[in-house]
């Protein structure tokens, strides 16, 4: 089978079991979206969504955020872990953003990588889902998945985005890497994987 046949079969598998998606951070805005992202690094959405409310309940705005202490910001997000460094980078892209961007998340990659603690993952989440930008964020799970179903051997997540960019349509992009997350979630674990209950690796096999 063709590389190009089986994405374009997997993207329907993907499209019959997750017909409609969401954003799993809960978000209000382009602004807490990035603050969410940022916080998401080796954490899960479950974990920062239990700590966002209480967050932009006192920043929801970055005018919000540089007024509260740097110690402040660490002691609420301190369960999802790296708060030294999250809670040092929120607050310093808060002010460059005032500084800088009067306030506003800039909504193209080079500005946003600029920033302390964005890296081009987060940009990506970022220009897809905040401002509906073709882009085609790939995290570990991700870069897991396109390497067991075959559709990339990249070396690292960068190799394995540009491999599926190649696959799949750009208008398809934003919507597959969430129908990706979750399926991965449902179906295809990193651990305990039965592949022979897996709607995807039962039909092409385990890579």
């Amino acid at each position: 089978m063709e590389l190009s046949e089986k994405a374009r079969e997997i993207e329907k598998i993907l499209d019959d079991l997750f017909p409609q998606i969401y954003i799993p951070l809960k978000h209000q805005d382009p602004y807490t979206l990035l603050v969410a992202v940022l916080l998401s690094a080796q954490s899960t959405d479950k974990k920062v969504n239990s700590i966002t409310p209480h967050l932009f309940s006192l920043a929801d705005d970055p005018y919000k955020m540089v007024k509260l202490e740097i110690n402040t910001i660490k002691d609420i997000i301190k369960p999802i872990g790296l708060s030294v460094n999250k809670s040092k980078a929120i607050h310093e892209l808060s002010a460059i953003l005032i500084n800088k961007f009067n306030g506003k998340v800039p909504a193209n990659f080079e500005d946003l990588e600029s920033l302390p603690g964005v890296g081009h993952k987060t940009a990506s989440v970022v220009m897809s889902q905040a401002f509906n930008v073709p882009a085609f964020p790939v995290d570990t799970h991700i870069h897991r998945l396109a390497a067991r179903w075959g559709l990339s051997s990249g070396k690292n997540v960068l190799q394995t985005e540009a491999d599926l960019k190649s696959l799949f349509p750009e208008e398809s992009w934003n919507k597959l890497h969430l129908q990706i997350i979750f399926f991965g979630r449902e179906y295809c674990p990193a651990r305990g994987h039965d592949a022979g209950k897996c709607p995807i690796c039962s039909r092409y096999g385990e890579m």
